[in-house]
């Protein structure tokens, strides 16, 4: 019964087994005979003396377990050696200075690595092991680091400890699939020099960062850089997505006609649309700042200054300096608001003679208005109470992230209203037909591993008038090697995107307040 229970206990004799005050007791003692000295490693048979260790072992029975162990003290006889006297060990159950079984040590790191700190020691408790949070991150840290093998094919991304501040780089092996290391910053010197000590890589697989592809060519200048698709398809969505907020103006629905719409169409110039009067504000407002932090820049003035100089919080005058793309920032501050899709009913109404801002409030919350009290309605009729008397009802504006997403799906996943909407946005813009056309023929590039149709495509792009396309097919063409071998060989960085997302769980398991060599040996181990 005694070896099902305590196996680890084989090599020892066990003299006695009781429980005390809730607590499984096990006195042992260890077997005479010879045992090696640990510095010389010649066998010892005098004993010098004898004494007890108190170690703690897994829990029995929901109890928790003590082994309260008899060890010998040998003398080591051989005269060139450092040592006089040692301790034995006893193989699986001992280690020297512990005050744990091996078979505890192993449970204690288990838990240590797969949830460190406070969440560790409540289940080490539920598990009647008497261990704090500060002792499992110590064992954590003490753990070794593993040494694989250099990888045939690396895969290398970043990965943010802290989103827009400090960054960190993870290394993996694409073909097995298993971190090799998780370096500071993303920079390019830790990377060259990791690689540079890694011989023997014929394949780097990254994104499209400048330093990962310096750091390529320095420290491993004989291996074949291969371009992310993923980062290059999601690269092209970028560039659509700025195109279609150029032509902004063809996302214009035809308006909507109703009967008092009809009746008002020759209503005086006072007529009022307060949805498009406030879009206007929004963009005239946000390009007289831009404007503004621009020029204040131009003078030296530092983002603080320029805070407080124009009223704005600090964080809003460095997005505005900092901006390289104007219509995106004009779209972000285009908000939109739960009451939109409301919004042309509420005008129907109201032309139909209903002012009551209550009973519209009521009737849009049967129609599925999350809204819980009537004050963004009265907001939004508040314009019209200004005796202008009725409104045009506004005609129906696409997003351009939408008609983004529209171009960037596969044509068979679109619903037949997506189809017939982009139908009619594609009808009213040459511009944004010809960027549907270029999509197409990159994604049956990527689909189909075509990289050899990557200048004739880049050829085609810059034929059109599509700014924001031509800089997306230049970057293409200043990293043509990578590029041309990521839209050829089957080789990707998908390994590395599961590694980055398993990372952000550990930093959220830890409430992101995990210092970088913690969340490296948890990635390392795992």
């Amino acid at each position: 019964m005694l070896g099902i229970v305590f196996p680890h206990l084989e090599k020892v004799r066990v003299e006695h087994v009781w429980v005390e005050d809730g607590v499984v007791r096990v006195k042992a003692r260890t077997l005479d005979g010879a045992f090696p000295c640990p510095s010389c490693g010649v066998c010892s048979y005098r004993v010098h003396s004898r004494y007890r260790r108190h170690l703690a072992d897994a829990a029995v029975g929901g109890c928790p377990v003590v082994v309260d162990l008899s060890v010998r003290r040998l003398f080591c006889d051989v005269a060139d050696c450092a040592r006089r006297t040692f301790a034995e060990q006893v193989e699986g159950l001992t280690i020297r200075y512990g005050r744990r079984t091996v078979v505890l040590v192993v449970l204690v790191q288990a838990i240590a690595l797969a949830l460190a700190g406070r969440a560790g020691a409540r289940l080490a408790a539920v598990l009647h092991i008497a261990v704090s949070r500060v002792t499992l991150l110590n064992v954590l840290m003490a753990l070794p680091d593993p040494r694989p093998p250099s990888p045939r094919v690396l895969g290398v991304d970043d990965f943010a400890t802290r989103r827009g501040r400090r960054y960190g780089t993870v290394l993996v092996d694409v073909e097995s699939r298993a971190v090799l290391d998780l370096l500071p910053g993303r920079e390019k010197e830790p990377v060259a020099l990791w690689l540079a000590g890694h011989p023997g890589i014929e394949v780097i697989c990254r994104d499209r960062a400048g330093a990962y592809a310096e750091a390529a060519r320095a420290g491993a200048p004989d291996a074949l850089q291969v371009a992310d698709r993923w980062h290059l398809w999601d690269n092209l969505a970028t560039a659509v997505e700025r195109t279609v907020i150029a032509h902004r103006s063809c996302l214009q629905g035809p308006e909507v006609s109703t009967p008092s719409a009809r009746r008002m169409a020759a209503a005086p110039p006072s007529t009022l649309n307060p949805e498009t009067g406030a879009e206007k504000w929004l963009v005239t407002r946000t390009r007289e700042r831009h404007r503004a932090v621009h020029r204040l820049l131009a003078r030296g003035w530092t983002i603080s200054a320029i805070a407080r100089e124009l009223g704005l919080a600090r964080h809003t005058a460095e997005r505005y300096a900092h901006c390289k793309n104007l219509d995106g920032l004009i779209e972000g501050a285009l908000r939109t608001t739960r009451l939109d899709d409301y919004k042309p009913y509420l005008i129907r109404r109201w032309n139909e003679g209903c002012t009551d801002a209550a009973r519209l409030f009521r009737e849009i919350q049967t129609q599925g208005y999350p809204g819980r009290t009537p004050q963004a309605v009265r907001r939004y009729l508040r314009p019209l109470r200004t005796g202008l008397g009725s409104i045009r009802s506004p005609a129906p504006v696409l997003k351009p992230q939408q008609v983004t997403n529209w171009i960037m799906w596969n044509p068979q996943h679109l619903r037949d209203d997506e189809e017939r909407q982009l139908g009619e946005v594609l009808a009213r813009c040459p511009e944004l037909t010809a960027v549907r056309s270029h999509v197409h023929a990159f994604a049956r590039m990527v689909c189909d591993l075509g990289g050899n149709s990557l200048p004739a495509w880049t050829d085609a792009v810059h034929a059109d008038d599509l700014p924001a396309l031509h800089a997306f097919a230049d970057g293409l063409r200043r990293d043509h090697q990578a590029v041309t071998a990521g839209l050829t060989l089957p080789w990707s960085s998908g390994p590395v995107e599961g590694h980055v997302n398993r990372i952000k769980m550990l930093k959220r398991q830890m409430y992101g307040r995990a210092g970088f060599a913690l969340l490296r040996k948890r990635v390392l181990l795992a």
